[in-house]
């Protein structure tokens, strides 16, 4: 894609993201965006093109560090609770409580019962949130081993990345079929007709940009959105996703 094309495009689906909050607000949505995916997947870039020009008092993004001696004592969800959206918000979380069903699972910073137990209950916390009123938004960033690897090792040396590169950054390669894995159960078990996974292929990191912001758009579903269908050799629906995921 010409970075001119990129640049028009990406600017007309930011007018439609205001308009669509304004029109949020006014109606006193509830929303949630949970991003998950692989390391390098494009979480943090496509986050930020969404939210460029958000409404900052109804926007959040949570990013959250890793529990504390006290927060690992208490109910997993409660941690993720206090950061829910109320009337006219919209909270995007750049990595939510399925660090369970990944990192946590494959790393053994949980147990197997505990990651058992969260693959049983993550239904009924998201059954009791849409119930509730909450529009939740599941996407999960997927990318090839190779885009990978190169995208890790870019950053190694980039200045302006230095935040990015983390110590499990050798381990998201090395543990790469034990990930696939993970991602796989949690898609199967968590994939639910009130709150479906969405696949988002993000090799081409642009065209993955632009495609979330269409699919977002289409499930706000503002009258008299004008945008497109998301590309479905880009966005795929998560029981739709075997044989198309990165092995």
């Amino acid at each position: 894609m010409a970075k001119d094309d990129y640049a028009d495009i990406l600017e007309a689906l930011q007018i439609q993201m205001v308009e669509t909050q304004a029109w949020a607000i006014e109606q006193g949505l509830k929303v949630v965006i949970v991003f998950e995916g692989r390391d390098a997947a494009g979480k943090d870039g496509a986050i930020k093109r969404m939210t460029e020009y958000m409404a900052p008092r109804q926007t959040r993004v949570v990013a959250l560090p890793k529990p504390t001696e006290r927060e690992t004592t208490q109910w997993y969800f409660q941690r993720y609770a206090a950061h829910l959206p109320a009337a006219g918000e919209i909270v995007i979380f750049n990595r939510s409580w399925y660090n369970r069903a990944g990192v946590e699972a494959v790393m053994g910073f949980c147990t197997p019962e505990q990651h058992e137990r969260f693959l049983h209950d993550a239904p009924h916390f998201e059954r009791m949130l849409t119930q509730s009123g909450v529009i939740l938004i599941k996407l999960w960033l997927d990318i090839s081993r190779d885009e990978q690897a190169r995208r890790l090792e870019e950053r190694v040396d980039h200045p302006l990345k230095r935040f990015k590169v983390s110590s499990l950054d050798a381990e998201a390669q090395a543990r790469w079929s034990a990930y696939s894995a993970a991602r796989d159960e949690m898609l199967k078990r968590t994939h639910l007709d009130y709150a479906p996974w969405t696949v988002v292929a993000t090799d081409q990191k642009k065209t993955a940009r632009l495609n979330i912001l269409r699919h977002v758009l289409r499930r706000l579903d503002r009258p008299g959105l004008e945008c497109r269908e998301p590309d479905p050799d880009v966005v795929f629906p998560g029981d739709e996703a075997q044989g198309r995921l990165a092995k």
